[in-house]
Formats: structure tokens, C-alpha cells, sequence
């Protein structure tokens, strides 16, 4: 089974091709890059390099998996507009994976892990895991006021952040990705996981300037 792996939650832009044959995740290509700003410029460009590099065409791939987040709302819209896209085009199923997950998943942790990255406005995205499987969370909150009792290690890219010791991954893998997702069930609706309101809104109803 050959899955593509997407996701725009972080700065990270990601993309990468699993092979599911032998059960465990085996990722034959991958490319991520760093970089806030360039979701939209870089995620298809690199998701052809990454079929090239695998040898694979899309009319390969059986399945799609695309991080929903949590995000901020811009990135998020690249990937999951291009995983919809893509999912329609070669006629497979999309599955959708919270991000924090996919950090747990590829973070080999066995006990209770910690999973923070960057929400901005002094604020992080948290999830509190019991190895891979999610017990508490997603939340949005500020550094300081994130529950780390009872917790010795966390990932993410704010993983220093909240005061614990920091183990990899920082970012959403594609096998992490691959690796959190329900490839065996009907794939959910693709939604994306904010948290909170975008920052842009559309505005009210303006005030008359007429007197009587």
C-alpha cells in the first residue's frame, strides 16, 4: 500500500511517500523544508520531487494522509485543499490526522509523552499522550500554562518551551503521519483543526452617519 503524506500545520513543509506492504511504515521519499511563508510555493514542487526520487507515479498511490492541524489558518488551507485535490484526482480516499499525533506516533516514546508546537501570539498547541495514544487534548495555551505534571519528556518544536526535556521529532514525519492514521476505516470528514477563531473576520455591519 503506497500513501502519500502531507502536512502544512508547522513551519515545516511537508511531504512524503510510504510504503505500508510489510506493515510498518517505510518511507521511499521525503522532503521538508522549513519555512513559515511558503506552504503554497513548496508543497506540490516537493511532493513531485519525492515521486520522482520513489520512482512511483500518482496513479500508484492507494491512499492519501493529510495533517489537519492544529495550525495556524493559512497553512492549514494549503495542505488540506491540496490533499482534497489530489485525493479527487487519483480517485483514493483521504484520511485526516491530528499533527500532534503524528508527533507522538514517530516519537518512540513508550510512557507518558508531551507533544507543543508553535501557535504564535506567545501560545502553544499541546497534547498530552500515553505513548502514541492521545489522553488529553488538543489544547491552545501559553507556555507557562501548560499541565507537565507527571510528564519527563516532550516534542514539538516548543518542546523547551513548557519546561521538559526535548526529544524528536519537531515536526510532523510522514511516517509518523502514516503511522497515526485509521487507513483501515472510512476516512473522516477533512477538517481542519484550528482551535481558535482566524485572525481575519469579516466586518460588521457598518454604522449609519446620517442624523435625524
Amino acid at each position: 500500500m503506497l500513501v502519500i503524506a502531507l502536512d502544512t500545520s508547522t513551519p515545516a513543509v511537508t511531504a512524503g511517500l510510504v510504503d505500508l506492504d510489510e506493515g510498518s511504515p517505510r518511507v521511499l521519499a521525503e522532503r521538508v523544508t522549513i519555512n513559515p511563508r511558503a506552504h503554497g510555493e513548496l508543497l506540490m514542487p516537493q511532493l513531485v520531487d519525492v515521486m520522482e526520487e520513489a520512482g512511483r507515479g500518482f496513479a500508484d498511490v492507494d491512499a492519501i494522509v493529510a495533517g489537519i492541524g492544529p495550525g495556524p489558518f493559512t497553512g492549514l488551507r494549503v495542505g488540506l485543499a491540496t490533499a482534497a485535490a489530489l485525493g479527487q484526482a487519483c480517485d483514493v480516499p483521504v484520511h485526516p490526522v491530528c499533527s500532534l499525533d503524528a508527533i507522538a506516533a514517530a516519537a518512540e516514546v513508550t510512557g507518558p509523552l508531551l507533544v507543543a508546537t508553535d501557535a504564535r501570539r506567545k501560545e502553544t498547541y499541546w497534547a498530552a499522550y500515553d505513548g502514541a495514544t492521545r489522553v488529553d487534548g488538543p489544547h491552545v495555551a501559553r507556555p507557562a500554562d501548560v499541565h507537565t505534571s507527571g510528564f519527563a519528556a516532550a516534542a514539538g518544536e516548543l518542546a523547551e518551551a513548557v519546561g521538559l526535556d526535548a526529544v524528536e521529532p519537531r515536526f510532523p514525519t510522514p511516517a509518523g503521519l502514516v503511522a497515526a492514521a485509521a487507513l483501515d476505516a472510512d476516512p473522516e470528514p477533512l477538517v481542519p483543526l484550528y482551535l481558535r477563531r482566524p485572525d481575519a473576520e469579516e466586518p460588521g455591519k457598518r454604522k449609519s452617519v446620517l442624523t435625524r
